[in-house]
């Protein structure tokens, strides 16, 4: 892998001109396939500390908003943890992609919060990050844009495009009944996956998605209509197709970030503690980092003490990720079940109901084919932890955020935080997915870690 470490200043507190006003704070930045910088792996095994924070940025990242989040979220600590603790500040950066039209509380203005632009062209931001992500498919992406601009009221263009979306997510045009690992939203009929996105958009108070005749749900025949014709006709649905080409980048997203967790920091935390055994470690993840924090712990030994806690803000992946048996499926345990017992303290699911992200659209985009409910009908086996929690594992506890506070959390196995009171803020499409940046959120964290005064 090559250095892409190099020049940002780390363990100074400065990444990219981008101050962190946490010390010590340091990065450690992976690649796709999960490899580590070996200088940014190396700072960080040499940090001054008793206790490690690691926070796994989410999906809607690019470096600079990364930065921005650590230095927001880590900036409360310092006053809330007791005077035997010394923190180190870790951010983990891996290649996910910053969407300009999907707006992050604090980060963004309140125009942009306001009014995204979910149903046009591709704006210049999101262009070029999409070129990053794929750079491989610039002939694509070229056209997927072109269509996104043209909307053409035509079922041509609506096959095309869906083609050109499977493309980019790597997935073949064959129903999930025959390969049951491709989710359906990108082999069902296309009109039919749009028409249902643009619902979701309508339902997720995207800007111009009810008004009668023009938007998403007149085009989609009404709030849940089955129509395609009505109204503004097919051209209404290209907001839906957009969300389809972000739903493409995500399914990418959401496979890289278990490789980073696994395969590259769950290791490198593996052989910080084998160096440093009194090193006590505190994974946050946002997110997809959720994802990545949770992964890496089927790279802990059985017996290791070394990770004291894990908190999950948003957590984008499935609430029932930690049952030892699925309750559609008693044969079959969940991706992760039983991790949470390699932990030596709680894993806390912080979740709220203002997420529109994972409330609406991840369950759309985890379903397979052959459902019953079809992609238009909620099934919770698709929910996910930051949607409604941890699900199927018996005694988890479920709190409220000022329970929590007020009462601590358990000191180990699973436990549910509604954290509703405080994320609930941010515009459509993704609701209050970001709105993390809260120091009753900080202090859970050094409740859960067990750090408090």
């Amino acid at each position: 892998m090559a250095n892409v470490g190099g020049g940002f200043g780390f363990g100074t507190g400065v990444v990219g001109g981008v101050g962190v006003g946490v010390r010590p704070y340091a990065e450690l930045t992976f690649d796709s396939e999960g490899d580590v910088d070996r200088v940014t792996q190396g700072t960080v095994s040499r940090m001054e500390a008793t206790d490690l924070l690691v926070f796994a940025h989410g999906w809607n990242s690019d470096r600079s908003t990364a930065t921005r989040l650590y230095d927001r979220f880590f900036a409360p600590f310092e006053g809330l943890v007791g005077s035997g603790v010394r923190l180190g500040y870790v951010g983990v950066v891996w290649p996910s992609m910053r969407f300009s039209d999907e707006p992050i509380p604090d980060f963004d203005t309140l125009a942009a919060l306001a009014e995204p632009d979910l149903g046009g062209a591709l704006d210049p931001l999101t262009r070029r990050a999409l070129e990053e992500f794929w750079p491989e498919r610039r002939a694509e992406l070229d056209r997927v844009a072109e269509l996104l601009a043209e909307r053409a009221d035509s079922a041509a263009a609506f096959i095309e495009f869906g083609a050109l979306i499977r493309e980019l997510a790597g997935v073949d045009a064959v129903p999930a009944l025959v390969a049951p690992s491709v989710p359906a939203i990108f082999t069902d009929d296309v009109l039919e996956v749009c028409r249902a996105l643009s619902v979701a958009l309508a339902r997720a108070g995207a800007p111009g998605t009810g008004a009668a005749g023009t938007g998403a749900a007149a085009a989609a025949g009404g709030p849940e209509g089955p129509g395609l014709t009505v109204g503004g006709g097919m051209r209404g649905l290209w907001g839906g197709a957009k969300e389809l080409l972000r739903q493409a980048a995500y399914y990418k997203m959401k496979k890289r970030a278990g490789v980073v967790g696994e395969r590259g920091l769950g290791p490198v935390l593996a052989q910080l503690a084998a160096a440093r055994p009194a090193l006590r470690f505190h994974l946050i993840g946002h997110s997809f980092g959720a994802r990545v924090v949770s992964f890496s712990l089927r790279a802990v030994p059985d017996r290791a003490r070394y990770v004291k806690s894990v908190t999950l803000l948003q957590g984008a992946f499935s609430h029932y990720a930690f049952a030892d048996r699925l309750p559609h499926d008693k044969g079959t345990g969940g991706a992760l079940r039983g991790l949470q017992r390699r932990v030596d303290g709680p894993v806390v699911a912080c979740h709220s109901p203002h997420d529109s992200a994972l409330k609406i659209f991840y369950p759309l985009a985890s379903r397979m084919a052959g459902d019953s409910a079809g992609l238009l009908g909620f099934d919770e086996r698709w929910g996910a932890i930051g949607h409604d929690g941890v699900q199927a594992v018996p005694g988890a506890p479920r709190l409220t955020l000022d329970t929590a506070l007020r009462e601590g959390v358990p000191t180990t196995g699973c436990v549910s935080v509604d954290a509703g009171s405080v994320v609930r803020r941010g515009g459509a499409p993704s609701g209050a997915h970001s709105d993390i940046c809260h120091e009753e959120l900080a202090r859970l964290v050094v409740d859960a870690g067990r750090m408090g005064r």
